[in-house]
């Protein structure tokens, strides 16, 4: 018998309601499969043929045996009194021990069930096979967050397990409004994603847009959601993320509230969401389980120290290079002072160092353990100091990439922060080439960039831009936050009328007149 795939990849044909051809056909299918558990029996009556089939290692086996093949050995089918149109519904109902089930009636039902990790059920006499949900992966536990670490908050995070995902959002929120649309991505994988959201407070035309794009998805396996967040993002060709990551389930479940759409996708850690605007790359769970005055301060750090990520060393090139007229005397002779017996240019100098410490930092990435932290701490001092004495870079350079490279670790999401890294690389050459006007005149193209991006239909500067003539009042949650009791409206994406989280006084009022 031959497997029929049809032009999309997948396996056409429905049961034939033919115990022989249909078990022959689900064989043929998963031959040279070893991992593969066909268990055929006959049931309590000695004549009804009955076969189980899943995948070792990703089904419980001991459930099977206990609560789907042992009733079958004692149940006598022949004796029911029941025609063979009802035996599929007295199986269902009345033998099998399991209440979470379903019934399949095509072949590419059964064998997505099966390799999910289902159990499948193919009793000789039904029309239908029956799925029953038996999942046992072997997966990571609840642990704690590595990337968005806090000092006062939940410390738990996601895993890999997509069902432990989905639980510890709706244990955070037990609304009955929380929605999660399942569906499988990857023509081949055939990776569960879920769409979270907040059926009173998220815009139709987004949830509309998301739905439209996630069908549109194609592609032989996706096994992450970094995969999904670039066959989605509207423009591929910016560097600034589109979707928020986030390994904190605290933080996914805010997002929600805000009236934004949570992606959770099967075999990652972390969760998209979505619309995002820049300032919310900035935000910590610290800033809202901590007083207003302390998280205030410190957001305000986080975009003071990406301001000197990004243009910090740009800028010194621009100044010792083309117009040290800018510096005080004072100053000026210090730096003509550390550059004596250097030969190289300035900008070299900037290269030199930021190109050794990008490969220290990579280095420490990929090698095991805690002894990448102390690579990553002592190769910089030894490679740093040996330069200076050996006279390739000079001591106010090493000053500078140190301190940009520890302005670039205050930006809380490593995803936002990589663009810093790499944006910092074209204020150089541009400072190296046109001083200080080339400097000024790519941060004007980054601003005019930022300025015209979009995350699904979202300005990504919002509210920065267009903020006062949209009624947008975020800014109370911007480059500071405010007290709790004065964050009274959701943003702008939150479905329009019910952007009032806190109805007192004007507010409540001004709700209802709504």
């Amino acid at each position: 018998m031959k497997i029929f795939y049809g032009r999309d990849q997948k396996i056409n044909g429905k049961l034939q309601n033919d115990f022989d051809k249909d078990y022959a056909f689900l064989e043929k299918a998963l031959d040279r499969s070893g991992d593969m558990v066909k268990n055929m029996f006959f049931t309590g009556d000695g004549k009804t043929r009955a076969v189980v089939l899943y995948v070792d290692g990703m089904t419980d086996a001991q459930t099977v045996q206990d609560f789907v093949i042992r009733p079958l050995l004692l149940a006598n089918l022949q004796e029911t009194g029941k025609e063979k149109k009802d035996l599929l519904a007295y199986v269902e109902n009345h033998v099998i021990e399991t209440v979470d089930w379903k019934n399949d009636e095509t072949y590419e039902e059964i064998l997505t069930d099966i390799l999910a990790g289902n159990t499948i059920l193919l009793v000789e006499g039904c029309e239908k096979a029956v799925s029953l949900s038996t999942k046992h992966f072997p997966t990571r536990g609840v642990g704690e967050t590595q990337q968005e670490m806090v000092i006062r908050g939940p410390k738990d995070s996601f895993t890999e397990n997509f069902r432990t995902n989905t639980a510890l959002i709706r244990r955070r929120i037990r609304d009955p409004r929380l929605k999660m649309e399942h569906t499988m991505v990857g023509e081949r994988s055939k990776t569960d994603l879920a769409i979270c959201y907040m059926d009173d407070l998220v815009e139709s035309e987004l949830l509309c847009q998301v739905r439209k794009k996630i069908e549109e998805l194609s592609l032989d396996g996706i096994f992450d959601g970094g995969t999904v967040e670039q066959l989605m993002e509207e423009d591929p060709w910016t560097p600034f993320p589109q979707f928020q990551h986030t390994e904190r389930p605290d933080k996914a479940a805010s997002g929600l509230l805000e009236g934004r759409i949570v992606l959770v996708v099967d075999n990652s850690p972390g969760v998209l969401l979505l619309p995002v605007t820049y300032q919310m790359f900035f935000q910590t769970g610290d800033d809202y389980y901590t007083r207003f005055e302390v998280a205030s301060f410190a957001r305000s750090l986080r975009f003071l120290g990406a301001l000197f990520a990004i243009g910090f060393p740009g800028l010194y090139v621009a100044i010792a290079g083309f117009h040290t007229e800018m510096l005080p005397p004072a100053f000026l002779f210090s730096i003509a002072l550390a550059r004596t017996g250097i030969a190289i240019p300035v900008v070299l100098e900037v290269l030199l160092m930021e190109f050794q410490f990008e490969i220290l930092r990579e280095a420490g990435i990929h090698i095991p353990g805690q002894l990448g932290g102390t690579i990553g701490i002592v190769g910089g001092l030894i490679v740093g100091q040996a330069a200076v004495d050996a006279g390739l870079v000079s001591t106010i350079v090493v000053i500078v990439v140190s301190f940009t490279a520890i302005a670039s670790f205050m930006v809380p999401s490593e995803s936002f922060g990589a663009v810093f890294r790499l944006l910092k690389f074209g204020f150089i050459f541009a400072a190296a080439i046109w001083g200080i006007y080339g400097y000024l005149l790519v941060f004007t193209a980054l601003l005019f960039h930022l300025s015209q991006l979009e995350s699904f239909g979202i300005p990504y500067m919002l509210p920065s831009v267009c903020g006062g003539d949209l009624d947008y009042n975020a800014r109370k949650d911007h480059y500071l936050r405010y007290p709790y009791r004065k964050m009274i409206r959701r943003p702008l994406f939150t479905k329009a009328g019910r952007r009032v989280r806190r109805e007192t006084g004007k507010e409540k009022t001004i709700h209802e007149s709504k």
